[in-house]
C-alpha cells in the first residue's frame, strides 16, 4: 500500500512506497484490477503482422519501456533500502510513509484515474480526428490539470494536519510523531502537482509515439531521494546506530528529507519539457473548456472514480490499523511490525508480478483484445489459458521462495534498519508469499474483461477484494498479538485475490460460453506446486540451520539465503521435471538453447 509504474498510472498507483510515485507503479494499490490504460501502446500491434517496419518500431518502442520500467524499479527498490538505513523501520518511517502516501491517494481520488482511463483516450481521439492533430484538446487539458491540481494541493497543504490525523489516529496521539508528520506532509503534498503533470506530458508524448521519457525520467526522481536520504544517513547516521526516532530527528533533518521528496518528483516532471519540444508541442494554457468534451468525459469517468474510491478507502482503513499496530508493538521492542513493514515487503513481494506476469501479458493482450473484438471466444480463452501457465513457471516458484527465504532475504537487504526490525518484515514477507498466486491470476483474468471493454464487471470484483481485505484486516488488529497484526493483514491481502479470483473466473467463463481451459490450467499449478512444496520445506530447513550460523548478521543471511536458494532452485527443477510440467521443460529447453548460442 503505501507507494507504482507499470506505468499503470491512471489505475490508481503509486511507484514504491513511501518515496514517491513511479509510473511503472504510481501507487502500490489495495486492489491492483484497474483498467490496463498503460497496456494500450502494445495494444497497437494488431497491424505489425502486415508491417514489417511498424513491427520494428514498436518492438524498439516495448523494449525501451522495458528497460525504463526495470531501471525505474530497481533504482526505487534501492531508495528503499536507504530510506530505511536512515530512517530505520518503526514509527518515524510509518510517520513518512504516512505523509508521502498523501497526495498519490489524493491525486488519484480527485483526477488521477479518470486521466487515463477517460481523458488519455480522448486525447489519442483529438489527435486524429482534430483539424490541429489534438494539439488545443491537449493544451485544455493540460490547462485543466494544472488549475485543479493547483487548488486542490493548496487547500491540502492548509489541512496537512487534519489529513494525518484520518489517515492514522494513532500518530495524533503522540504529539512527536504527529509534529514529524504533518511536516513531512507538508513537503510531500505538493508533489501531487507534479504527479499530474507527469501523467499528462507522458501521455501526450506516448500519443505522438514517444514513450521513452515517461519510463525513463522515474529513474532521476528515485536517484534525488537516494542522494537526500544517502546524505541524511552521511550527516545524521544510519538508524540502527543513531536510535533516531520521531522525538530525537531534526528539524534540518525532516527538511532535508522533504526538499529531496519534492525536489524529485519536481525534477521527473519537468524533465519531460524538452520531449515535448522536441516532439513538436508547445504548451499554451487554455481556459476555453466550455463545449469542448471535457464535460462529457468526466460524465464517462464515473466507473474509475468508484474504482479508486473503494482503492482509497481500503487503504485508509489499513494504513490506520497497520500504524497503530506498529506503535504499539514498538512499545514492547518489536519494530518493522508497522506499515513501513507493510510497504516494504509489499513492493518487493510485488516484483515478480510486475516483471513477469505484466510482460507476458502486455505481449499477449493485442492477440486478446482481436480475439475479443472478432468474438472469437475460442481464441480469447486458449490466449488466456496461455498467459495463466507461461506466468505460473515463474510466479510460483517465487510465492514459494518468499516464504522459504523471506527472512534471510530481508534481513540481508535491510541490514541498515537492524537486525530485529529487518527479520519483523521478513515476517510480514513470508505472510505476503502465497498470496502472489491468486494476485498474478487476478491480473491475468481480468485482462479477459477489459478485452470486451468491460470496465463494470471488474469494478464489482474490486469491491469484492476489497471487503474481504479489510474485513481481513481488521480481525488481524483485533485478534493477534500487535507484533503479528501486520503480518496477519499480509496473509488476508492474498486470501482476498483468492476470493476474487474465484468470483472473476466464474463470471468470465459464463461469458466465454461456459469454458477457461480450467483443466489444464488447474493441472499446471497443481503440478507447479507440488514440485515447489518439497524444494520449499528443504530450503526452508536448510535456513533454519544456518541462520545465526555467524556472529555477523548480514554474512548469516547472505549465506542462508544463497545455500537456500540454489537448494530450491535444484529441487524444484528436479521435482518439475519429474511431475511432467511441460511449461518448465519449455522454459528450461529455451534457456538452454540460447545458452548453447
Amino acid at each position: 500500500m503505501g507507494s507504482r509504474s507499470e506505468s499503470e498510472v491512471g489505475a490508481a498507483g503509486r511507484g514504491v512506497p513511501g518515496g514517491g510515485p513511479d509510473p511503472a507503479t504510481l501507487q502500490i494499490r489495495l486492489v491492483d484490477t484497474a483498467p490496463p490504460a498503460a497496456e494500450a501502446p502494445p495494444a497497437a500491434a494488431a497491424p505489425a503482422r502486415k508491417s514489417g517496419g511498424k513491427a520494428a518500431g514498436l518492438l524498439k518502442s516495448s523494449a525501451v519501456m522495458a528497460a525504463g520500467t526495470l531501471v525505474s524499479r530497481l533504482t526505487g527498490f534501492l531508495r528503499t533500502l536507504v530510506m530505511g538505513a536512515a530512517l530505520g523501520v518503526g514509527t518515524l518511517n510509518d510517520s513518512y510513509q504516512v505523509a508521502n502516501t498523501l497526495p498519490t491517494m489524493i491525486y488519484v481520488l480527485v483526477g488521477g484515474g479518470a486521466l487515463n482511463s477517460v481523458f488519455i483516450p480522448q486525447l489519442v481521439r483529438s489527435m486524429k480526428e482534430d483539424d490541429d492533430g489534438g494539439v488545443a484538446y491537449a493544451n485544455r487539458l493540460m490547462t485543466l490539470v494544472i488549475t485543479l491540481l493547483g487548488t486542490v494541493t493548496a487547500v491540502c497543504v492548509v489541512a496537512a494536519p487534519w489529513l494525518i490525523r484520518l489517515m492514522s489516529p494513532s500518530m495524533a496521539s503522540h504529539p512527536d510523531q504527529l509534529e514529524v508528520a504533518v511536516t513531512f506532509a507538508r513537503w510531500c503534498l505538493p508533489t501531487m502537482f507534479f504527479m499530474g503533470l507527469h501523467v499528462v506530458m507522458g501521455q501526450i508524448l506516448n500519443a505522438r509515439g514517444r514513450f521513452g521519457a515517461m519510463m525513463w525520467t522515474p529513474v532521476l526522481n528515485n536517484i534525488l531521494i537516494i542522494v537526500a536520504f544517502g546524505s541524511f544517513v552521511w550527516v545524521f547516521g544510519s538508524a540502527g546506530h543513531s536510535g533516531i526516532s520521531a522525538a530525537s530527528i531534526s528539524p534540518e533533518g525532516v527538511r532535508l528529507l522533504g526538499i529531496g521528496t519534492l525536489l524529485g518528483l519536481a525534477v521527473q516532471s519537468l524533465a519531460m519539457m524538452p520531449y515535448l519540444r522536441d516532439s513538436g508541442f508547445r504548451i499554451r494554457l487554455r481556459f476555453d473548456w466550455r463545449g469542448q468534451g471535457l464535460g462529457k468525459a468526466l460524465g464517462l469517468a464515473k466507473w474509475t472514480f468508484l474504482f479508486v474510491l473503494v482503492n482509497q478507502a481500503g487503504m485508509v482503513v489499513v494504513t490506520r490499523l497497520a500504524t497503530a499496530a506498529g506503535a504499539a508493538a514498538e512499545k514492547t521492542g518489536h519494530p518493522g511490525t508497522g506499515i513501513t513493514a507493510y510497504n516494504y515487503a509489499l513492493l518487493l513481494w510485488q516484483m515478480p508480478q510486475a516483471i513477469i506476469t505484466v510482460s507476458i501479458m502486455t505481449a499477449i493482450l493485442p492477440r486478446i483484445s482481436r480475439a475479443a473484438h472478432e468474438e472469437d471466444f475460442a481464441g480469447v480463452r486458449d490466449d488466456l489459458s496461455q498467459g495463466l501457465r507461461s506466468s505460473a513457471v515463474f510466479i510460483v516458484p517465487c510465492a514459494f521462495a518468499f516464504l522459504a527465504l523471506g527472512v534471510p532475504l530481508i534481513q540481508l537487504l535491510y541490514a541498515g534498519a537492524g537486525e530485529e526490525g529487518a527479520r519483523n518484515i521478513g515476517f510480514v514477507l513470508m505472510a505476503f508469499a502465497l498470496g502472489l498466486v491468486p494476485y498474478s491470476v487476478q491480473y491475468v483474468v481480468l485482462r479477459g474483461f477489459y478485452a470486451f471493454e468491460d470496465t463494470r464487471t471488474p469494478f464489482y470484483n474490486t469491491v469484492i477484494v476489497a471487503a474481504v481485505n479489510a474485513a481481513g484486516s481488521v480481525a488481524s488488529y483485533l485478534l493477534l498479538p500487535a507484533r503479528w497484526a501486520v503480518a496477519g493483514m499480509a496473509l488476508s491481502y492474498g486470501l482476498a485475490y483468492a476470493t476474487g479470483v474465484r468470483v472473476a473466473w466464474t463470471r468470465l467463463r459464463k461469458r466465454l460460453g461456459g469454458e477457461l481451459d480450467g483443466r489444464r490450467v488447474t493441472r499446471t499449478y497443481l503440478r507447479l506446486i507440488a514440485a515447489c512444496v518439497p524444494a520449499t520445506a528443504a530450503a526452508g530447513l536448510l535456513v533454519r540451520w544456518l541462520s545465526g550460523i555467524t556472529a555477523n548478521a548480514v554474512l548469516s543471511s547472505a549465506i542462508a539465503l544463497t545455500a537456500g536458494g540454489v537448494v530450491l532452485l535444484v529441487l524444484f527443477a528436479v521435482f518439475a521435471r519429474l511431475f511432467r510440467v511441460e511449461e518448465v521443460n519449455a522454459a528450461l529447453g529455451m534457456l538452454k538453447g540460447r545458452l548453447g548460442r
